[in-house]
């Protein structure tokens, strides 16, 4: 397989049933940046943790499947679903057991995978405006969109997490 056609030379690509739009269509932007975050995460991998880092594979396989989601707007497979959103709100729910109970707000950083992961939230957070203003235009799967807002809260808690176990210590912002 070439990696390079030229087809896209001229501001157009393609969507997986073949029709041709702008590269700057809102649908090709909500998978983007989908693929930015999901690049993000693969940073920050791996932690050196093997429960964390299997979480993060988990979750970039799911952000595949949102990311054919968004390519094909008529396709039923393959699709997030309730039971992704369960997986992601379990992990979370594993890691925030390990955590110091959150009490203000904190600024985003620490080590380099848990700034990664921050980083990664916050571009999940822009992934998540993204397929909003596509869903505005265009029906979408609400599964994906209930995820990328459950998985932005999963990267803050990776983030924490990893940062805790590194022993890099949450800096609270100065007001």
């Amino acid at each position: 397989m070439k990696i390079y056609t030229g087809r896209g030379d001229e501001g157009l690509t393609d969507l997986r049933d073949q029709s041709r739009v702008s590269k700057t269509n809102v649908r090709i932007e909500a998978y983007g940046v989908v693929d930015e975050a999901n690049s993000l995460i693969g940073r920050a991998r791996p932690t050196g943790y093997d429960d964390l880092d299997g979480w993060l594979e988990g979750v970039q396989n799911h952000l595949h499947i949102i990311q054919a989601e968004f390519a094909m707007p008529e396709a039923d497979e393959p699709a997030i679903g309730e039971e992704h959103v369960d997986q992601v709100e379990s992990w979370i729910d594993t890691a925030d057991e390990e955590l110091e109970p959150l009490e203000e707000f904190i600024l985003p950083g620490g080590g380099d995978s848990g700034a990664t992961l921050h980083h990664a939230r916050a571009v999940t957070r822009r992934a998540e405006r993204r397929a909003v203003e596509l869903g505005n235009n265009e029906p979408i799967n609400g599964e994906a969109l209930t995820y990328l807002n459950r998985l932005s809260d999963a990267l803050f808690t990776f983030g924490r997490l990893v940062n805790a176990r590194d022993d890099v210590p949450e800096s609270s912002p100065s007001y």
